[in-house]
């Protein structure tokens, strides 16, 4: 099972879409690594977002099309209906 997430940092008020095969709270903690790369400027990131797909072909298509809509408040609107219909992600 692959996924498409988006997390949220505070701190830099910004979102960071991306997609894993990987346990979504293993991926979390690397990102909040030390590593380098656009995660490795905040240690607040949180999992706001994630959506179940078959396989990573599909995570990514996905992960792709949310980043190509360049608009922060539909992101907003999708993590906001999300959390409406399965609080739990």
């Amino acid at each position: 099972m692959c996924c498409c997430y988006i997390l949220y940092s505070i701190h830099l008020n910004k979102y960071y879409i991306g997609h894993s095969c990987d346990n979504i709270q293993e991926r979390l903690r690397r990102h909040l690594s030390e590593h380098k790369g656009f995660t490795s400027k905040a240690k607040d990131w949180i999992i706001v977002y994630k959506e179940d797909f078959n396989s990573k072909e599909d995570a990514y298509n996905r992960e792709r099309e949310i980043k190509n809509w360049k608009s922060k408040i539909k992101i907003e609107k999708l993590i906001q209906q999300k959390n409406i219909e399965h609080p739990d992600l």
